[in-house]
């Protein structure tokens, strides 16, 4: 009876810790935290997990400072709840910060609980998700808080490139705490509540003079548009973390397994006559490649990355017979689809980030070239087009493309062509391969001609259609090998389904190096 009532005692001890660790920083903080429209660190895992299935670790990890009145102030778990459970029935990570302790701030412990966490991820190779809700580094904890970062950063990139990291921004996070989301693989926001400056209104104002709101600042809107920094940006908690679940289901566990395949009940075969009608007679007209995209993939089913930055370019997650695929594209919508400094960077990140991966790499080509433009030159366009040769030379997982329209200059090169080491590239009988346009070429290769004659405009456009009936069309590419097949547009889907099944036990390898040089 002694020991059986000494056994109750401590499973009630237990159960009061637990309790209290639910609990957080108490109710009225949790109220409080309800009322921004924000939800709980708990909420936010039980949001992400399959239910049920969250294994918390480190719930009863308490915080060392004795300084400033901390001592008297102590909450179970500190201001992060981490752990473990399964999203889509596959095992992922994560650590979910607590604004209602400390205002989610960075303290020794909290920064050991996030280590052991990540540390947990790389071994056993599956995914790190980080919900992020912080005030920064805990001030009363000084040097301490911020070589906490520094551990929390070396992980960050330890694990690149080995499992998917991915960020969700639902609060501030600012100075520091933005550099370990900036080196994940993606960055999800939330609009109105989720913030991320290096420095804040008040610095910006007493050192610029420059008066701007957090929002405007740092927000969503800001991030996913302008800066590129974010990738996702979603109206509510709720929206975005559902979204964070699609995405692992794209995602392999890490970098020595293949993506997930799902069981496909779009026929492979599928052919759409639609394709026929989506490039425009008119070689200057805009058509939207995300239609394009839409026919062929399984479903329509396309999750678009970056979708409000660089719009220029497209890329995101598709699958093709139930195989996830990278997808990147032109979008002649935006700008006629050229490549300018911002399509370049994210076009390369995403490209590497697939190789990375084994996600087999699709690009739709309609590029007329790069942006020209001293804006451009002096932004350094070379070194940042460069990056996206880098980016095709370097991956080694399978890579189709398909030119539907235009392939000028340099800028066939570096989408995915047959000398970056493309697997397949197939072509629409409308695609143009060519140094450039038809009536650039005219005016440089024969202008003495047009200036000597009687009849300059009617000579200009008698070679202007010469010159297109000679090159602009890709049988004289085919003729060389640099396109494999010219295809009907209605057969694209089961041709590059096909291309992909011949290549599904690609194996190439580079030549042994610490690592390459990107131009970054």
């Amino acid at each position: 009876m002694v020991v059986r009532r000494k056994v109750d005692e401590q499973l009630e001890d237990l159960q009061g810790k637990k309790a209290q660790s639910i609990l957080g920083g108490g109710q009225r903080r949790i109220d409080a935290q309800h009322k921004r429209g924000k939800m709980t660190a708990r909420e936010r895992i039980d949001l992400l997990m399959d239910e049920g299935s969250f294994e918390e670790l480190d719930a009863f990890v308490l915080h060392r400072a004795t300084e400033f009145g901390l001592a008297d102030q102590k909450y179970m778990g500190d201001a992060v709840v981490t752990g473990y459970g399964k999203v889509n029935g596959r095992i992922t990570f994560v650590f979910s910060q607590d604004f209602t302790v400390f205002g989610g701030s960075l303290s020794e412990a909290v920064a050991q609980k996030i280590c052991k966490v990540m540390d947990l991820a790389a071994n056993s190779g599956a995914p790190m998700v980080g919900l992020i809700d912080s005030g920064g580094a805990r001030i009363q904890e000084g040097i301490l808080s911020l070589a906490g970062y520094a551990d929390i950063f070396l992980r960050n990139v330890r694990s690149s490139g080995v499992i998917p990291q991915i960020s969700v921004i639902l609060g501030p996070a600012a100075g520091g705490a933005t550099y370990s989301p900036a080196l994940t693989d993606f960055i999800f926001m939330v609009k109105g509540t989720g913030q991320m400056y290096i420095t804040g209104p008040d610095v910006i104002k007493s050192v610029t003079g420059e008066e701007v709101t957090h929002e405007a600042l740092g927000g969503a809107d800001a991030h996913a548009k302008k800066s590129g920094v974010a990738h996702f940006a979603h109206e509510n908690e709720i929206e975005c973390i559902e979204q964070v679940r699609r995405l692992l289901s794209f995602l392999p566990q890490n970098n020595m397994e293949d993506a997930p395949r799902a069981l496909s009940q779009d026929d492979p075969e599928r052919r759409d006559p639609e394709l026929l009608h989506v490039v425009p007679d008119s070689p200057n007209m805009p058509y939207d490649m995300l239609e394009v995209i839409a026919r062929i993939v399984d479903d329509g089913d396309f999750m678009q990355v970056h979708e409000t930055f660089a719009q220029n370019v497209i890329v995101g997650f598709a699958r093709l017979d139930g195989r996830p695929v990278g997808i990147v594209g032109q979008q002649p919508q935006f700008m006629a689809g050229v490549l300018d400094i911002d399509a370049s960077s994210k076009a390369a990140r995403f490209v590497r980030f697939c190789d990375a991966f084994n996600i087999p790499l699709v690009t739709f080509v309609d590029v007329p070239g790069f942006m020209p433009g001293t804006n451009q030159e002096y932004g350094g366009i070379i070194r940042h087009g460069a990056k996206l040769i880098y980016a095709y030379a370097e991956a080694t997982v399978p890579k189709v493309s398909v030119l539907t329209r235009k392939a000028y200059g340099g800028a066939y090169i570096v989408m995915s062509s047959k000398g970056l080491r493309g697997d397949i590239n197939l072509a629409w009988p409308t695609g143009e391969i060519a140094v450039m346009g038809a009536e650039g070429a005219v005016n440089i290769v024969q202008r003495g001609e047009i200036a000597e004659s009687p009849q300059p405009e009617a000579l200009r456009s008698r070679l202007i259609q010469e010159y297109q009936d000679q090159f602009m069309n890709p049988y004289v590419a085919a003729s060389h090998g640099l396109i494999d097949d010219v295809i009907d547009p209605a057969e694209t889907r089961p041709k590059i389904i096909r291309a992909l099944e011949m290549l599904e036990n690609k194996r190439e390898t580079l030549p042994y190096k610490k690592h390459g040089s990107i131009p970054l």
